[in-house]
């Protein structure tokens, strides 16, 4: 793996990081100011890469697809309810 795709490797791991925050605070009930909190972050890193070229519009909507999938997943039904 070369320099740029480990960077880029990091960067998406820190939206991934960044996204489970967001879904972490949603399914917890959070109150309202975190979980904006939380989107703010999320939504100003996509926006970053976006516009730094970094990803397509395409690639972010399935790596936010899968890791919503993902974070589902782990989480316990009834906790999910």
């Amino acid at each position: 793996m070369n320099e740029k795709q480990s960077n880029s490797e990091e960067l998406m791991n820190t939206l991934r990081d960044l996204l489970r925050e967001v879904l972490r605070a949603r399914f917890d009930g959070a109150a309202y100011a975190k979980l904006a909190r939380a989107h703010g972050y999320a939504d100003g890193y996509m926006r970053a890469l976006l516009d730094a070229g970094l990803v397509d519009r395409k690639e972010l909507l399935n790596l936010v697809g899968n890791e919503r999938k993902r974070f589902v997943d782990e989480v316990p039904a009834y906790n999910a309810a």
